[in-house]
């Protein structure tokens, strides 16, 4: 899976993307044909400490295997909530692949 890492190539997908959102995970999508189709997992520091924060991103990372992330055409950022952290990845997924739909990305 290919991760987003620049900060470059955070602020191409913040300023040109669009938001999607539910309780479970938000979404910053960039849709561009020649977009090689890569994924970011992000949870901030205001949602606790770096344990908390790093089982979020493990929810995250996968649901995105669970639906097939990274899409070629489109880049997109994860964002961890609250909710995330006791949620099951399964049901991560199931919002997950909504709001892609939602996105266009499927």
């Amino acid at each position: 899976m290919e991760t987003i890492k620049s900060r470059r190539e955070f602020e191409q997908v913040f300023s040109a993307g669009r938001r999607y959102g539910s309780p479970l995970v938000r979404l910053c999508v960039f849709r561009d044909p020649s977009a090689k189709g890569r994924v970011a997992f992000v949870a901030a520091k205001r949602l606790g400490n770096a344990v908390f924060r790093n089982r979020c991103k493990r929810v995250l990372r996968e649901a995105a295997r669970a639906c097939e992330l990274p899409c070629a055409g489109a880049d997109v950022i994860m964002f961890a909530t609250r909710a995330t952290h006791d949620a099951h990845p399964a049901s991560v997924a199931v919002d997950l692949d909504r709001l892609l739909t939602k996105a266009r990305v499927r």
